[in-house]
């Protein structure tokens, strides 16, 4: 990046910030009372899976359904909570639950809102019609539902209540970023394929992973949001402002390949893991 690019992006740090502690003031901590959590039968759609499910209930949230996969051996065990994107709750999340936890995670893959937009056809949906309408990744809404599900993990069996991160795809990553940005009550976040905001702030209160393919378009489910020169750009903001990220670019990966591409699939476990047990451990 040139030294005038650089300049720019520290400018539009210095500019966004009033913007953000005013955000930051409306959003820390969202109010409400701790969520309820209860065991609940496997959905149909959900397959035969090595994990529990739950609900989480919170006042004018609604029920949001969760599956909770379990390292092997004695906990507490660190955590991440899996936030879905605009495709909506689907099997591929709770699998992908189930490879973090082979590796020594526990995960939580909540239906952190139900689905209304289009099926795609590489997922396989898992129905939770009582979950929150889909809210902007960004908003007030967004920051209590994520609140409420950092809160029902940190209460989890076996969880370090202390150890708790984010991992986010798409609209997901939007919200997890956002989470970062203005609560911060996490102690990492991984981004995969994720909406950033344009300008913004840059003051992030946990590590994040970029993790980001150099062909994401809307053709594939991405948007403006996703272009990889705003993610590009988002990157050297947070590193002029000092703070810890780290960014993976899949040359002519796309939005999705998480669930499309084995090997991108199987590198990207890889990499979340190592920057998990390196943010995560005491």
């Amino acid at each position: 990046m040139s030294r005038r690019t650089l300049a720019v992006a520290c400018t539009l740090i210095a500019l966004a910030l009033p913007a953000r502690d005013a955000a930051a003031q409306a959003t820390q901590r969202p109010p409400g009372p701790p969520p309820e959590v209860s065991t609940t039968d496997a959905p149909a759609g959900a397959g035969a899976r090595s994990v529990q499910w739950i609900k989480v209930m919170a006042p004018d949230l609604g029920v949001m359904l969760a599956a909770v996969a379990r390292p092997r051996g004695a906990g507490p065990f660190p955590t991440v909570v899996l936030l879905h994107g605009t495709h909506g709750f689907a099997a591929e999340y709770v699998s992908l639950a189930e490879d973090l936890a082979a590796g020594g995670v526990m995960a939580v893959a909540p239906c952190w809102f139900r689905q209304s937009g289009r099926r795609q056809a590489f997922i396989t949906p898992i129905d939770c019609p009582e979950a929150p309408p889909t809210p902007e990744p960004f908003s007030a809404q967004a920051m209590r539902i994520v609140d409420t599900l950092v809160q029902a993990a940190r209460s989890l069996p076996d969880a370090r209540a202390d150890r708790i991160a984010l991992f986010g795809h798409s609209r997901g990553g939007g919200a997890a970023l956002g989470y970062v940005l203005r609560v911060g009550n996490v102690s990492a976040a991984v981004l995969d394929s994720s909406i950033y905001p344009a300008g913004g702030s840059a003051d992030i209160k946990a590590p994040i992973l970029i993790l980001h393919g150099t062909a994401d378009n809307p053709a594939d489910g991405g948007g403006p949001g996703t272009n990889i020169e705003r993610v590009r750009g988002f990157e050297a903001m947070v590193r002029a402002a000092g703070r810890s990220v780290e960014a993976v670019y899949y040359e002519g990966g796309r939005h999705n390949d998480i669930f499309l591409s084995r090997t991108q699939h199987d590198d990207q476990v890889r990499k979340i893991l190592e920057f998990l047990q390196r943010q995560l451990r005491d």
